[in-house]
């Protein structure tokens, strides 16, 4: 599917969200005064890294860089992306410490702290953790949707994201900063069924493709400024973009 969404970048991009499928892709490039939208919903990460044309940045809603031993409120990038979000700090998940993700049961993590939200998603932080490398770091970044939403806004969303108030909430500042957002968002939704892809999904990755494209524009942040690594030599950090409006 196309859009009409102007920018100067050149390349692919991509805002990558965790799906009950797989993962839901949302690439974006530029063609003259048109931008080329691909959606792709892949059922593995490595699916994901294997898509051609190889987006040059992507953003990723997943963790990328585990600690080895817990600590309270996680690594140091979850704990100032909370104080960043304000009212939506609930939305950061403090992700497993690396040997938490061989448990396949949560009474075995349970009591280690971790929250059943995080558990749910193991399996694919499992996955990602697999695959990723310094190198691939390079153009795979962590990313979150809700710190993206608040970057494109000014201030973080007033409602949460599964509620049709919430729904509506973000698809206005997708509008904001994609021109015909709204119908390219509703033709992205009627692809999928809901069993596989929810609504949520679909608003996510595409902020998390705006995202990207701030990575790409060399316009984007992450927390903390100094990030440490984790003893696959992986940076523990977060991105988000700064404030910019797609004319």
């Amino acid at each position: 599917m196309s859009s009409e969404l102007g920018t100067k970048n050149m390349n692919w991009v991509a805002g990558i969200d965790g799906c009950r499928a797989g993962w839901i892709v949302v690439s974006l490039q530029q063609t003259t005064s048109t931008w080329t939208h691909r959606v792709a919903l892949c059922p593995k990460f490595a699916d994901v890294l294997a898509l051609t044309p190889t987006p040059a940045v992507i953003a990723l809603d997943m963790p990328i860089g585990l600690l080895d031993v817990q600590q309270p409120g996680g690594r140091v990038c979850d704990q100032q992306a909370r104080q960043l979000l304000g009212r939506r700090a609930s939305s950061i998940f403090t992700p497993p410490t690396r040997p938490m993700l061989q448990a396949t049961r949560y009474e075995q993590v349970r009591t280690q702290g971790l929250s059943i939200q995080s558990f749910n998603i193991l399996p694919k932080i499992r996955e990602v953790d697999q695959l990723m490398t310094p190198a691939l770091q390079q153009r795979v970044h962590e990313a979150h949707p809700e710190l993206a939403f608040m970057s494109l806004a000014g201030v973080p969303m007033q409602h949460n994201k599964k509620t049709p108030e919430g729904r509506e909430e973000r698809l206005r500042i997708l509008e904001g900063a994609f021109q015909g957002m709204r119908q390219t968002f509703e033709n992205t939704c009627r692809a999928f069924k809901r069993s596989e892809v929810a609504v949520d999904d679909v608003l996510d990755a595409y902020v998390l493709a705006w995202t990207a494209l701030r990575i790409r524009a060399g316009q984007a942040n992450h927390v903390p400024d100094s990030p440490p690594k984790d003893r696959k030599k992986l940076r523990m950090e977060i991105w988000y973009g700064a404030p910019y409006h797609i004319v």
